[in-house]
């Protein structure tokens, strides 16, 4: 048996949509293993693997199951050394905890604003009142005041990705000449978005567009087969 994800879908099973479990299609996909998609709700995550884990990417490898997109990368590093790396060594490893806790830290807060409401709407109806009952209590608001801020934000979203674009002025991947999960990490968070919402997330012209569309591209454009979210 192959390997097995467990990922995170809505109302519509066709558009799995967690930044988290898009870092580990990408990398499984980097790896050249071969997987199956387990597609579930959030309220059908308690269930899986005997209550594994509160939260997905989860990864069922024979007898192996692994939960959280970093460690799962660090997982098939190990197990799989003879595939294609996902960090070139030690430097890499450490280099990726820089670039997620960038994007934890300050690319996600804008992107949770621009994506509550489209998560939301695509759920079923007790999966939004999960959605929204544990939303609003993180941001101790209601979810349609938390959105409306998005226009004012974004100014400040585009400012940050000014390293991206400083590094692809002599680069075309975050890990150098080819892709490395650092990159799976910022894609992730792009493809998120993506899925969710035609919500314009770029300026014309800026060079992190043409990073992220290299890597829709990647591994056969496993991630350009889900269709971006229509206007």
């Amino acid at each position: 048996m192959g390997i097995i994800l467990h990922e995170l879908v809505g109302a519509d099973k066709g558009r799995p949509f967690s930044p988290h479990c898009w870092k580990t299609v990408m990398s499984l996909a980097h790896k050249g293993l071969p997987f199956d998609r387990n597609t579930i709700s959030f309220k059908d995550i308690p269930r899986l693997e005997n209550g594994y884990s509160a939260k997905v990417p989860i990864i069922r490898d024979g007898e192996s199951v692994v939960a959280d997109s970093f460690a799962i990368a660090l997982y098939l590093e190990d197990k799989y050394p003879d595939r294609p790396s996902l960090f070139k060594g030690e430097g890499g490893r450490a280099m990726a905890r820089f670039v997620e806790g960038y994007s934890q830290m300050i690319l996600h807060p804008f992107i949770n604003v621009v994506i509550l409401m489209p998560v939301h709407d695509l759920l079923d109806e007790p999966n939004k009142a999960y959605f929204r009952e544990s939303r609003e209590k993180m941001f101790g608001r209601k979810l349609e005041d938390v959105a409306a801020e998005r226009d004012a934000k974004r100014g400040a979203f585009t400012r940050s990705l000014e390293p991206i674009r400083k590094m692809l002025l002599s680069q075309p991947f975050i890990g150098g000449d080819g892709p490395l999960f650092g990159d799976y990490i910022i894609f992730g968070a792009f493809q998120w978005v993506r899925v969710l919402t035609p919500y314009k997330l770029f300026d014309d012209g800026d060079p992190v567009q043409d990073w992220f569309q290299r890597c829709l591209d990647l591994h056969g454009g496993i991630a350009r087969e889900i269709k971006a979210a229509a206007a």
